[in-house]
């Protein structure tokens, strides 16, 4: 199985195509400009790369949120055109869940953090349990501080919202904050693609037509209407 996957939830730009356990090709961007004026040659590179035609895949993924809603509705509104365009399935993944499985040899608790701006952070958290994700909690929106109030235990926190709130959370609760890599903050296509796999192989798919981001709350044109 064959699959392109798109992460466009943070300030990252990540592509890939992925064949079962294995990375076929991939690139990521971070630069400060919309992902609208690479995406499209970034899907053309790691085609062109693996040497496949949009006809070969067997489908697509991208994250689905929470994260940047500009950022979102570019990355899905490309994917869910492919997809039309070429009748292959879709399925979104939460870019939450796809931090934390960045993680997946911690033995602490994991709580992926990601800008939510306005002093806020999107967060979840998970363990893993024999190789397997376990998510613990929901994904909410609330600010740093909230988020990590309640941890009484070594938790290891993912993420540029992470990155950003760093000092706050060490202050909240000490040593048992750890960090992980720069490196493991930004979304890999290729983690978004390991995480629609399991869905591909029982067809549990998205409906293309219904398909939309999950913002966790509204964006600032909705509050000020």
């Amino acid at each position: 199985m064959k699959i392109l996957a798109v992460d466009t939830a943070t300030k990252s730009c990540s592509v890939a195509i992925v064949e079962k356990e294995s990375i076929i090709a991939e690139t990521t961007l971070f630069i400060e400009q919309t992902h609208s004026k690479h995406l499209m040659e970034m899907i053309d590179t790691v085609l062109h790369l693996s040497g496949l035609t949009v006809s070969e895949l067997d489908g697509f993924a991208v994250t689905r949120g929470p994260g940047s809603f500009t950022g979102l509705r570019i990355g899905i509104s490309s994917i869910k055109g492919f997809a039309m365009a070429s009748g292959k399935p879709v399925v979104g993944v939460s870019s939450l869940d796809s931090l934390a499985m960045q993680c997946c040899f911690s033995s602490y608790l994991v709580s992926p953090l990601l800008d939510a701006r306005k002093e806020e952070v999107y967060f979840s958290r998970y363990r893993f349990e024999n190789g397997y994700l376990k998510k613990e909690l929901g994904e909410h929106a609330i600010s740093p501080v909230q988020a990590v109030c309640d941890i009484n235990e070594p938790c290891l926190f993912v993420g540029d919202g992470a990155r950003i709130y760093k000092n706050k959370i060490k202050d909240q609760i000490g040593d048992l904050a750890h960090f992980a890599p720069p490196y493991q903050n930004t979304i890999r296509a290729s983690t978004v693609a390991y995480l629609s796999m399991a869905k591909f192989e029982i067809n549990d798919t998205d409906d293309n037509s219904l398909f939309a981001p999950n913002y966790i709350r509204k964006c600032w044109a909705e509050f000020n209407s």
